[in-house]
């Protein structure tokens, strides 16, 4: 019991530490200019691969990455999750450089929505009342944010769907996050360095061109990457499935925040209206999620307590 209760907090401090992170990238992204968010999402894949790279041997996992690489059953859901997420990288870096941060964290807000409809879609899974009741206040939401912005929420609905699929993808290819997330940027660098070579040939990139701290924030990228992953890789080992589900409200919350005090960013009424409806949705989300939870460890309870019985 001592062990488990360890373990727990463990992946509670992991868990809080990988969120807290991830709240905090909308100050790291601004500081990388003048480079552009072609740029910092280059050096983003290519130096989370270098350091993949390094976490490999320090960690002896060199022989499962390359059993992953032989077999092409995984290679398919690793090459579309490094799709996605850089879709879902890029996104959130142009969202947030060019002064879209409350959207972005939008996106991460009805991202436990649309993970949801993709179990639907994809898995033919049924939804219970309360998960429908919350799917559908954040479609409304997004209809009113939609007339509000004079536009659907695109960067939102994209983190969204993104994010939302590549955990999908990581899920139905259950591996390490180290060697997965190795072989994911293994596909990805061989584009990221020939874009990077693009710039230099067309003069307007900007590594090495503005100063070592630029450099070094740019290549901090990497650990910035790949440091909350491996903690949420942590986490997620320790922790259940509805611990995981409360504290991933963590990351988008700091962002709204950090989007209306330190970026400035303009809230209107139909604004706060449609996130008001996003997070009343949430809450019903959670509660559902909890209650089920509950439900089910009260169920086997009994039956563990039978089968002792008898």
């Amino acid at each position: 019991m001592a062990s488990t209760n360890t373990d727990s907090r463990a992946g509670l401090l992991y868990g809080v530490a990988a969120y807290l992170c991830w709240g905090f990238f909308p100050l790291y992204w601004p500081l990388l200019e003048p480079a552009s968010a072609y740029e910092v999402l280059a050096h983003r894949i290519v130096w989370t691969f270098v350091f993949c790279l390094g976490l490999l041997t320090i960690t002896h996992k060199w022989p499962a990455f390359r059993a992953i690489v032989r077999q092409r059953r995984l290679m398919v859901p690793l090459a579309l999750a490094s799709v996605v997420i850089t879709l879902n990288w890029g996104g959130f870096i142009w969202g947030v450089t060019n002064g879209h941060v409350i959207e972005t964290s939008l996106g991460y807000f009805i991202n436990p929505l649309m993970t949801v409809l993709l179990g639907v879609f994809l898995l033919g899974e049924r939804l219970r009342r309360l998960q429908w009741v919350a799917v559908a206040l954040g479609t409304i939401a997004v209809v009113v944010l939609t007339v509000d912005y004079g536009r659907p929420p695109w960067i939102a609905l994209l983190l969204a769907t993104s994010f939302a699929t590549y955990g999908f993808l990581k899920k139905r290819a259950n591996l390490g996050t180290i060697e997965a997330l190795s072989v994911e940027t293994t596909i990805l660098t061989p584009f990221a360095v020939a874009f990077l070579i693009f710039l230099q040939v067309r003069g307007t990139l900007v590594f090495g061109h503005d100063g070592t701290l630029n450099a070094v924030l740019l290549i901090g990228t990497g650990i910035v990457t790949a440091i909350p992953l491996l903690m949420f890789g942590a986490a997620a080992t320790r922790l259940s499935l509805t611990t995981i589900g409360i504290l991933q409200y963590l990351g988008p919350i700091l962002q709204f925040i950090f989007g209306l005090t330190i970026f400035g960013e303009q809230m209107g009424t139909a604004r706060w209206v449609g996130f008001v409806i996003v997070w009343s949705a949430l809450v019903i989300f959670t509660y559902d999620a909890l209650h089920t939870h509950r439900r089910n460890r009260r169920l086997a309870d009994e039956c563990a307590a039978d089968s002792t019985a008898i």
